[in-house]
């Protein structure tokens, strides 16, 4: 699958995303409105099957009786932490509630793709700072222009579109891109 192969940004992160899985890292996806259902199917195409079936090893088959598991790849929506959110919410300010997880969850070398149709979105970009503090790359998903995570972005990839549902539009096939590259990387079938 390469349906954007004109986008070098979108390549890099891609490349980027693998060695990170390679390195033992994980991913972090977080975004509001319908960039947080975005995050959340990034993080579902990842975690079990997207194109490809992914079998478990023959032992672990045998040990979990053939269940039909399937093999998976680290990654955290952090827009789905509902208590976690409340509390940082109540505590600290909505403003950081994306940063706070990140600070618990990020490690040097993972990678965080940060989704915001404007590129203004404030705890998103606030979750980027906490995660380039802690030496992660960080993907800013966004529209035309970038916006503020622009600055913040180790890759950018922008979506050549200023309307929001536009913007959305081209993110689904950016990131269904990266998902069945990064997929196809790790499994075979």
């Amino acid at each position: 699958m390469n349906m954007n192969a004109n986008h070098p940004q979108l390549d890099r992160a891609i490349e980027k995303l693998i060695e990170c899985y390679r390195n033992g890292g994980k991913l972090l996806v977080c975004g509001n409105g319908g960039s947080a259902s975005d995050s959340a199917h990034i993080v579902g195409e990842l975690v079990k099957g997207f194109l490809k079936k992914r079998p478990l090893p023959e032992n672990w088959r045998e040990q979990m009786d053939n269940l039909p598991l399937q093999m998976g790849l680290p990654a955290i929506d952090l827009t789905a932490q509902g208590a976690v959110i409340a509390a940082v919410v109540n505590d600290l300010g909505g403003e950081l509630m994306y940063a706070q997880q990140v600070m618990a969850y990020g490690n040097p070398g993972d990678m965080i793709i940060g989704i915001t149709t404007s590129g203004n979105a404030e705890n998103v970009c606030l979750a980027m700072r906490a995660a380039k503090m802690k030496g992660m790359t960080c993907v800013g998903l966004t529209g035309k222009g970038g916006g503020k995570l622009a600055q913040l972005s180790d890759i950018l990839i922008e979506a050549p579109e200023t309307e929001t549902y536009q913007v959305q539009e081209t993110h689904i096939r950016y990131y269904h891109e990266l998902c069945a590259r990064v997929e196809a990387a790790f499994f075979e079938e």
